[in-house]
């Protein structure tokens, strides 16, 4: 996918060595898939925060997009997508759209990225940032994400970006049984951990992959 950049003159547009010491920071912090690093140094990530913080869009840190939301810290996007691409999926379902940044990291990397946001006011503009950046391939929908997309189902693979106390039942039965792959912070005991989960026919094989901090995944829309 060819990324117009020009778009984004005058937007608080950061110099390349920012994006550069980015990588070097996510390469240090263990993240070795080199199609995820270049596609952690495509997307300009400061398109995705309001212009008077876009000066700290390329540090390795979480940055509010309003309605109580954050967009999560460019090690986690990186290492959530690592883990899931360990798969190669090929369509993939996101659980909290949010800014919009996960959702375009993916579309460089798979063919189809279908992601769902509670928020209407996130869900409209992050629509409208893939819209100017020119990306084709994210389908957006407004909707309760815990029920997933069952329309489009099954799933390769199946990100969620906020902390869930359980994983549904319903977006588990829309993952592909051929090795599909969910992705999310699960809470327990008062922290966050990232887990994986494959699915294998009806086997599940879990996994977890260090300490997290998401905001609360949340039902209903708003």
């Amino acid at each position: 996918m060819s990324i117009d950049f020009k778009k984004f003159s005058g937007t608080g547009m950061t110099s390349d060595s920012s994006r550069e010491k980015l990588i070097l920071i996510l390469k240090g912090e263990g993240i070795k898939n080199s199609k995820v690093l270049r596609s952690m140094q495509l997307i300009p990530r400061h398109i995705f925060v309001d212009e008077a913080i876009s000066s700290k869009a390329y540090d390795n840190t979480a940055l509010p997009i309003g309605k109580s939301q954050t967009i999560s810290h460019p090690m986690i996007v990186a290492k959530m997508t690592e883990i899931i691409m360990a798969y190669e999926p090929r369509r993939v379902l996101e659980i909290g759209t949010g800014s919009g940044y996960q959702a375009s990291i993916l579309s460089l990397l798979v063919d189809k990225v279908y992601t769902i946001e509670r928020i209407e006011y996130l869900h409209n503009k992050s629509k409208k940032i893939f819209q100017k950046i020119g990306i084709k391939n994210i389908y957006s929908k407004y909707a309760d994400g815990n029920t997933g997309w069952p329309q489009k189902a099954p799933f390769d693979a199946i990100i969620i970006t906020a902390g869930a106390t359980h994983i549904p039942d319903v977006l588990l039965d829309q993952l592909s049984s051929n090795n599909g792959i969910l992705v999310s912070p699960i809470e327990s005991n008062g922290k966050q951990y990232l887990k994986s989960i494959v699915k294998s026919q009806d086997k599940y094989n879990e996994k977890i992959h260090g300490k997290v901090n998401f905001v609360p995944l949340l039902g209903g829309v708003s």
